[in-house]
């Protein structure tokens, strides 16, 4: 079972950044929100998958070595996958245990597989999914690779040459500045896309009766 958590989403994140504001200096505070604001002030709506679009084949690799693909996520109806930046990740490590608790039985009720994907090296993902005990499968989308093809993939503004010590790159093993931004995927049989939100500021993912609604409708 993963963490009881009782709050919503928003209020996690809210009670995250008031923490922040206590405890970083103004420059990280205005950073971190400089990037969010550029990201949200980016993005286009018409420049990510659309509903109808079918998805290339794509394989997701897991720590304890085991492999699945796409097709047979959906061989047997729609599947939920949820992209998130990196298992050290703190707004992520809020938002998988929240929907572990509040998204995964209601799923599981119906038969819907529920996938957590990252670019991280499968290896370094285990941890935030036993960290949390998420009852889900924490897979990599290697390279990025679907990510892009749904138009997700991001790079920070700020990327310092060389890279510092503990970059993402490197936390991430990828070697690269590149993270999807935070999206719940919705993907039929035949790779179909049938929903997908994406959260370009990272601290505004949608809750759970959000995703709930769509699946329904």
């Amino acid at each position: 079972m993963a963490t009881i958590l009782k709050d919503t989403l928003k209020a996690q994140f809210e009670a995250l950044q008031a923490e922040r504001a206590r405890n970083w200096t103004p420059a990280q505070l205005e950073g971190n929100a400089r990037q969010r604001h550029s990201l949200r002030e980016r993005f286009d709506p018409a420049d990510v998958a659309q509903v109808g679009d079918v998805l290339p084949p794509q394989d997701f690799a897991q720590a304890n070595g085991n492999v699945f693909s796409l097709d047979t996520l959906t061989a047997n109806g729609p599947a939920l996958l949820i992209f998130f930046r990196f298992a050290g990740c703190p707004a992520c490590n809020i938002a998988l245990p929240y929907y572990a608790d509040t998204l995964y039985p209601a799923l599981r009720d119906r038969g819907i597989p529920l996938v957590a994907l990252s670019p991280q090296q499968a290896d370094r993902l285990d941890e935030i999914r036993q960290r949390h005990n998420l009852p889900f499968p924490v897979a990599t989308d290697e390279d990025n690779s679907l990510a892009r093809e749904l138009g997700i993939a991001f790079r920070p503004d700020d990327r310092p040459s060389p890279p510092p010590a503990g970059w993402i790159g490197e936390v991430t093993g990828t070697g690269s500045w590149e993270l999807p931004q935070p999206a719940v995927l919705l993907v039929g049989p035949g790779r179909v896309v049938r929903w997908l939100a994406v959260s370009p500021d990272w601290l505004d993912r949608p809750e759970a009766d959000e995703i709930l609604r769509h699946i329904a409708a």
